[in-house]
């Protein structure tokens, strides 16, 4: 693997055939660019050298992306492992970070120069992201073939997470920070040089000073042009050589045009020159270039946040002789117990195994209040241990655990397009050619009178027309969307999702584990033979402490005081449980097993089963000694969010219905109690499938919302579907988006974000083109100046980023 050298002055990697070399204090040193090579002599003559004493980026700044001269490392079955997902039948599915894309120009250039490759399947690249998602037929070509061809494009590519794109950013904004910065020098020392000029028209001036004004602007505008335009020019010339068209293409031919001019009045010492011009709008472009990268790294830093909460080290406890140590978290293992200490972050996804203390899991759950743990409980990555010490089993690590599912969920909805992108991306292929053929007409209509103004007008036409607005409306409404949701515990994994949210007529829901709480809680406890509710509870939790099945938790969570012990338990199958406590036969299960054991049940007790039952509630019968000692009343809640969330679809004209395996009374006894909905009971889970087409086939945009697992092919019927995720089951395949902790309420503001996300990406397409159709006639009727429309420029993808940014605003009062 070779080495790549730093330029000496940016320190960015030098390629091998740029031909930028000097010797700078008696060594050698090599530079990125002539332009680089052009500020540091001059540096160096002013005697100014110390200037790179100081710089600490050298030692500071992450490393770019691996930069690796042998590709076909990337084929390597151990590396691709580590980025690149198997679809099956050798087809690959892999997301690379690409550096060196500036505009939507840069985007389409790469998706085209891919997708004429065989074996390509998909190549879609996110602006806002500079993320490209690749699925490629490795059969047809491999991985190091396709990264080879984005470095003939003139992109520089690496596996993508969310920490490298962070780097990357960061390196291209203190690169264009140094070049803004040179370029500012240079238009804060030509604006003198300009004020004497332009004062001297009126006043008049003597042609020798006025040509040794105009040549030392000259020598003021040649290093930044070499300096601070050469990202301008190497992308325009990179784009040629492909037979591209990019949007830097009219930025390079406008300076240059008007460089070269200048010079040509310069040798012909007569006429105005127009080097102050040239510096002041590559400033000015390169303002907007800049502030527009710190939008991007702000907007989009959803997934970078996720990432910190995960810890970089963690306390495993040691077997047997009770020490512990202090490990990074890439080491532990399933099974490796671990100390958390109050104000220390969960390391893992895992069990509690002793220890009681509040959780915080505000930052994943969106929940605001700490949970409250114990043994037996669940934690979950990056949640932060407010006050005791907990002892945990590493049941989860690495990729699979809750935190590091929901970043790849919210890192693939980043990087997706929504159908709405496909009206800007059809437009920009034929934008550069049409700036350049306008910029072309304004020229030869503007010659009939003089040279300069006619030179002037296409010059501001080819700088003010810009599709990168346009290309940036929809990528940076769904990244903020998208964060914001992350934000509140609404998991959006596609871009589409949000649109097809934002349109929807009809809500279907699920009833059990969807508005009702899928966990069984002691709801009433009758009683006979002279045994108390308390003692009654105590006797079940005591057998019930031994069993799996879910009605048991809560059982024994509703039992208060010391557990009772049990000896000779046995679970029967379809029937119930049994078990000694205190010398007596205990026996807890349905009127079946009550027959078996002699316990014969009233009829007031038979009717009370009845009841529960029409209900949605479960009735358990608890014989002690084979006499019937009362009857549990086992019932599923529902959500404390229910009642409101239905108010809240209903208000909103929403249809409303409710799919149910469970009896038609059980669908009744819900429909009472959530007011007016349409209810369709005992149904299996190919008939709410069918049921939801049936909507469809009447014209409805149906959301389905439900536990994502028996409800599967109901959700993968409905045009976008929402599943209840607990906080360790966050990654439903079958669902467009996922609710973390399960809270019904975060349903009303998914809606509203998905409407505002949406409202947000069309004023921002109307943003873009209303910029163009105003700006682009005044700058062709010669209303415009050069620099006018370098201010403009980059203030049209300004307020695109801002307007999206504004979301989090917009839905930040909305709430759950």
């Amino acid at each position: 693997m070779s080495q790549t050298t730093p330029c000496f002055h940016c320190g960015l990697p030098v390629s091998e055939h740029s031909g930028c070399e000097a010797e700078i204090n008696g060594e050698k040193r090599s530079f990125c660019c002539a332009g680089c090579l052009t500020v540091c002599q001059v540096i160096h003559d002013s005697g100014l050298d110390a200037f790179y004493s100081r710089l600490n980026y050298r030692s500071a700044e992450a490393p770019p992306p691996e930069q690796v001269a042998d590709l076909e490392q990337y084929d390597l079955p151990e590396l691709q492992s580590e980025f690149v997902r198997d679809l099956g039948e050798g087809r690959k599915q892999a997301h690379l970070l690409v550096e060196g894309i500036h505009c939507a120009a840069c985007v389409w250039l790469i998706e085209k120069g891919l997708a004429a490759m065989p074996g390509i399947e998909l190549a879609e690249v996110n602006l806002a992201h500079q993320r490209l998602n690749l699925r490629w037929d490795s059969s047809s070509v491999k991985l190091s073939a396709i990264m080879l061809r984005l470095g003939r494009l003139g992109y520089a590519a690496a596996p993508f997470n969310a920490e490298a794109a962070e780097g990357s950013l960061q390196r291209r904004n203190r690169s264009l920070l140094f070049r803004m910065a040179f370029a500012g020098f240079g238009a804060m020392n030509i604006m003198w040089i300009s004020i004497a000029l332009y004062a001297g028209d009126f006043s008049g001036i003597d042609e020798q000073h006025k040509q040794f004004f105009q040549l030392v602007s000259f020598f003021i505008a040649t290093p930044v042009l070499l300096y601070s335009g050469w990202p301008f020019f190497r992308s325009a010339l990179l784009g040629l050589k492909q037979w591209r068209l990019t949007m830097d293409l009219p930025i390079s031919i406008g300076s240059l045009s008007t460089y070269a001019y200048s010079c040509w009045v310069l040798l012909q010492t007569s006429g105005e020159v127009y080097f102050d011009t040239v510096v002041t709008f590559l400033f000015v472009i390169l303002i907007g270039r800049y502030l527009e990268g710190l939008s991007k790294r702000n907007a989009s830093s959803a997934a970078l946040r996720l990432l910190e909460l995960q810890p970089r080290l963690a306390t495993r406890l040691l077997d047997g002789h009770g020490g512990e140590e202090r490990i990074s978290v890439r080491k532990l293992q399933i099974g490796d117990r671990v100390l958390v200490r109050p104000g220390e972050k969960v390391p893992a996804d895992g069990v509690v195994l002793s220890g009681e203390s509040y959780v915080d899991e505000s930052m994943l759950s969106g929940e605001s209040r700490p949970l409250h743990k114990e043994k037996g409980a669940s934690v979950v990555a990056g949640s932060i241990n407010v006050d005791g010490s907990l002892t945990v089993e590493v049941s989860l690590i690495g990729a699979d655990t809750t935190l590091a599912r929901i970043v790849a969920l919210v890192e693939e909805a980043q990087g997706s397009k929504a159908a709405v992108q496909q009206l800007a991306d059809r437009i920009v292929p034929w934008f550069v050619a049409t700036t350049l053929g306008l910029a072309l007409i304004t020229f030869l209509y503007w010659l009939r009178g003089d040279f300069d103004s006619a030179l002037l007008a296409a010059v501001s036409v080819l700088i003010i027309t810009c599709p990168c607005a346009l290309g940036l409306a929809t990528p940076m409404g769904i990244a903020v969307g998208v964060g914001a949701g992350a934000k509140r515990g609404v998991l959006v994994r596609h871009g589409q999702a949000l649109e097809s949210l934002a349109s929807i007529t009809h809500v279907v829901f699920d009833k059990t584990g969807t508005l009702t709480e899928g966990s069984m809680r002691v709801a009433d406890v009758s009683t006979g033979n002279g045994y108390e509710p308390e003692r009654l509870i105590a006797l079940a939790a005591a057998v019930e402490s031994h069993s799996r099945h879910p009605l048991a938790a809560g059982i024994c969570a509703e039992q208060k005081g010391a557990r009772l012990s049990c000896s000779s338990f046995v679970s029967e199958s379809g029937l119930g449980v049994s078990g000694e406590v205190e010398g007596q036969l205990v026996m807890i299960g349905n009127a079946r097993l009550m027959l078996r054991a002699g316990a014969a049940i009233d009829e007031q007790m038979l009717y009370q089963q009845q009841q529960i039952e029409s209900e949605m509630g479960v009735a358990l019968f608890v014989a002690v000694d084979g006499q019937l000692a009362g009857l549990i009343h086992m019932q599923d809640r529902i959500r404390d969010q229910a009642p409101g969330l239905v108010a809240l679809l209903r208000a909103q004209g929403l249809g409303i219905t409710v799919l149910t395996g469970d009896s038609r009374e059980a669908g009744n006894s819900l429909k009472a109690e959530l007011g007016e909905m349409v209810v369709k009971a005992e149904l299996m889970p190919e008939d709410k499938e069918a049921e939801i087409r049936a909507l469809q086939q009447k014209g409805e945009k149906v959301l389905m919302i439900g536990d994502g697992v028996n409800d599967a092919p109901a959700l993968a019927r409905a045009d976008v579907s929402m599943a209840m995720g607990s906080g360790m089951d966050v990654s439903m395949e079958c669902s467009d988006i996922v609710l973390v902790g399960s809270d019904l309420g975060r349903v009303g503001f998914a809606i509203a974000l998905a409407e505002r996300t949406l409202a947000t990406i069309r004023q921002n397409i109307a943003i873009s083109l209303a910029y163009n159709l105003i700006l682009v006639p005044a700058a062709m009727a010669a209303m415009v100046t050069p620099v006018f429309a370098a201010i403009a420029m980059p203030i049209s993808s300004l307020l695109v980023i801002g307007n999206a940014i504004l979301i989090r605003r917009r839905v930040g009062g909305f709430s759950t």
